[in-house]
């Protein structure tokens, strides 16, 4: 397994952001991993899942959103986090020619990502996986950040807490129904964190997309 630190220009008005490759020695594919709302790159859920990923073949690209570089309280524009999904996905494309490249984020960055490929659709991307669809604001039960992803035509697995509060099951269930490329996991217990007491929530996690890619790749 090697880890490279580095920097990843973003645009030339927005500038650059830290970002990290963990990559196993004989990776299955390469997979960029963006942060949520409320916690950078470096957090824990996302260290260990890049770790436990990698472990498992996937190799992964883990990036900061320039508010989270530049130290602000509030999430970028949808239109600067599309751009560092862009600088993200094609520095992954550029630097593992030869190798499948999937997209994949927690909360807000799961949710960009889709919203980027759907508007521009990228024929290296071979699907996206999220790690807790952000369905709705908590107490406000909603299916409308859901519209866009009727445009993603790649495949989608949706990993999803029974407790999300951000993801209402009988919501998020119905969502899924209806697109036809999604596969949906139920994560018995889990919140919106992927806390569910004693259970191996991340071996879960790992598994799940470990066998999904390998569903997808051959």
């Amino acid at each position: 397994m090697t880890t490279q630190t580095l920097t990843l220009q973003v645009s030339p008005e927005t500038g650059t952001v830290s970002a990290e490759y963990i990559v196993p020695e004989k990776p299955a594919c390469i997979m960029t991993l963006a942060h949520g709302a409320g916690a950078g790159m470096n957090h824990t859920f996302m260290v260990n899942i890049a770790h436990s990923l990698a472990e498992a073949g996937i190799g992964t690209l883990r990036f900061n959103f320039p508010f989270t570089e530049n130290k602000k309280g509030r999430p970028d524009t949808p239109a600067v986090a599309h751009q560092a999904i862009a600088a993200a996905l094609m520095h992954a494309h550029d630097s593992y020619p030869k190798l499948p490249v999937f997209a994949s984020g927690k909360s807000f960055g799961g949710r960009m990502s889709s919203q980027y490929l759907a508007a521009h659709p990228k024929p290296f991307v071979k699907g996206l996986i999220f790690y807790g669809f952000p369905l709705h604001p908590a107490g406000k039960p909603s299916t409308d950040r859901a519209e866009h992803l009727k445009e993603i035509k790649i495949p989608m697995l949706f990993l999803q807490g029974t407790k999300d509060e951000l993801a209402k099951w009988d919501l998020i269930e119905p969502v899924c129904a209806s697109l036809p490329t999604a596969t949906l996991v139920k994560i018995e217990g889990a919140d919106h964190s992927f806390k569910a007491g004693k259970i191996n929530v991340m071996e879960l996690l790992t598994n799940h997309s470990r066998d999904w890619i390998k569903a997808i790749i051959g």
